[in-house]
């Protein structure tokens, strides 16, 4: 038998946890001291309480651990819950991370207000482009840097699997009650792809278009600098804005070279 506090420590759990799943009815100990209350647990045990200590970081409650614990749950099944909660983690991390550096962006754009650096910009038509591409839906501004790789990476896997080449790659934005529409995708003039959306983007009879170089982290700053240059203008976005990659090879993104475009009407 093995006391709580050498139960507690084996399993990496606190005394007070152990006492709460008891009162539970989730993990009884073995043996209860009818007069001091002192509990004990046999080393058989432990088993069950890795899969509840498991169950509760996936994020089930009490009763839903009992339930699960009582109908049975296996090696196989309860790696494949961590190793998806695992990617959740992973995945809130990067949109953690992407929140800070949103946050520090912005207070540099508070700190550095009527210092702002100004970009070229110019106005011109955009055409048509037919784009092979995928979708996606960002709730917020910082997870938007967690989800255009990846679907730059699904998109380009299916056209190199076809041999075809990866030509004029764009990024639009759209800003919906629901959240940032994103629509991510190579020019491409060939038939429907299984595991890809055909995209016609419009052609835009105007459009105010500058150009950012570098790394990603600093677009955001190019994106405000070009507002306010629409803004000066008269000017106010009547559409999408795109992000049209004409050189984004290295990793470390300092050579990038990206040309924000912004559809624009006469501001009423």
């Amino acid at each position: 038998m093995l006391s709580i506090g050498a139960f507690a420590q084996i399993g990496q759990v606190t005394h007070r946890m152990l006492r709460h799943w008891d009162s539970a009815g989730l993990l009884v100990p073995a043996h209860v001291d009818e007069f001091s209350g002192y509990r004990s647990y046999d080393p058989s045990q432990l088993d069950r309480l890795h899969r509840i200590v498991a169950l509760r970081q996936l994020g089930f409650g009490l009763d839903d651990v009992s339930s699960i614990l009582e109908e049975g749950v296996d090696v196989s099944r309860l790696t494949g819950l961590l190793r998806e909660r695992r990617a959740e983690v992973e995945r809130e991390h990067r949109i953690a991370a992407a929140r800070l550096v949103d946050v520090e962006r912005r207070l540099r754009l508070i700190e550095e207000e009527n210092h702002m650096s100004r970009i070229e910009v110019i106005e011109k038509p955009l055409r048509a482009v037919r784009l092979a591409a995928r979708t996606a839906i960002a709730a917020d501004q910082p997870e938007i840097g967690t989800l255009v790789g990846p679907l730059f990476d699904a998109v380009s896997e299916v056209l190199d699997r076809r041999g075809e080449a990866l030509t004029t790659p764009i990024a639009q934005y759209e800003s919906r009650d629901d959240g940032m529409h994103l629509t991510v995708g190579y020019a491409y003039a060939g038939p429907p792809l299984e595991g890809i959306e055909i995209v016609e983007l419009p052609a835009v009879e105007t459009a105010v278009c500058g150009v950012h170089l570098g790394g990603m982290d600093g677009i955001g700053s190019s994106w405000m600098s070009l507002h306010e240059e629409i803004l000066g203008r008269g000017m106010a976005p009547s559409g999408p804005c795109r992000e049209l990659y004409v050189r984004a090879v290295s990793d470390d993104q300092r050579d990038w070279v990206t040309e924000l475009q912004q559809p624009v009407a006469p501001a009423s």
